[in-house]
């Protein structure tokens, strides 16, 4: 996979490229990623790349003849051009898993007040990570990078992004690790008896248990299996 990020700040992503598992995915060849600064399109000799909104207003417009030019001199035929935008949809890992099919992928990074509404004419796709606002894309694009290149074959370990939360639909049960025992606190004796059947169903429920506690949402539409429904039932009633 290619992911091509358009920026004014470059140099934000010198350490989200040379650190941990994008660094790896990066040397093994398992993914590409360029960072275009798209400031080089600029017009004039002070490189200008916005200005005032038409009509008036605080702040200042990314302008479209700009992008629209970093755009057309950067993609190709499969690129899929996203713009990082909070009025997009709100990224989830459904859209990752999608995106993780995309031969190449392009992440138009806004900045300032906004774009000119006509850059929306120019990208496939709009995306958000959240209700809320940030300076510029640049960090959502990283978001959105980061969870995209995990889920590429060979990047992590398999398993490990099977059980991840929202993988499945619920969030991921709990983990533990030793010492089995500190200040008090136990490590659940069903993970310690080697019983795969018992340890299976006990995940299962307290994935169950988190996502009914934590974010029933995830639950209103789930068609549920009927162990899960077994389950759910039985924490329901021990939550009573």
């Amino acid at each position: 996979m290619k992911i091509k990020i358009l920026t004014l700040f470059p140099k934000m992503y010198d350490g989200f490229l040379n650190e941990s598992i994008i660094k790896r995915a990066i040397d093994k060849n398992i993914c590409e990623i360029e960072i275009i600064d798209f400031r080089k399109y600029s017009k004039d000799k002070s490189h200008h790349v916005d200005d005032t909104p038409c009509g008036g207003g605080a702040g200042m417009v990314l302008k479209c003849d700009i992008l629209d030019d970093a755009i057309n001199d950067n993609k190709s035929d499969k690129t899929y051009k996203i713009l990082v935008t909070p009025q997009g949809r709100v990224f989830n890992q459904s859209i990752a898993n999608s995106l993780k099919e995309k031969e190449e992928i392009m992440l138009v990074c806004g900045h300032y007040e906004g774009f000119d509404e006509r850059i929306r004419m120019f990208v496939d796709d709009e995306i958000s990570i959240g209700d809320y606002v940030l300076t510029g894309g640049e960090i959502p694009s990283m978001v959105i990078a980061d969870s995209v290149i995990r889920l590429i074959d060979n990047a992590i370990n398999k398993e490990s992004a099977s059980d991840d939360s929202f993988s499945n639909g619920l969030l991921e049960y709990p983990q533990y690790t030793r010492p089995i025992s500190y200040k008090g606190m136990d490590v659940p004796e069903v993970l310690l008896n080697g019983n795969h059947k018992l340890i299976r169903e006990y995940r299962l429920k307290e994935s169950l248990r988190k996502t009914y506690e934590r974010r029933p949402d995830l639950l209103k539409d789930r068609k549920l299996a009927k162990e899960e429904g077994k389950l759910l039932k039985e924490i329901m009633e021990e939550i009573k």
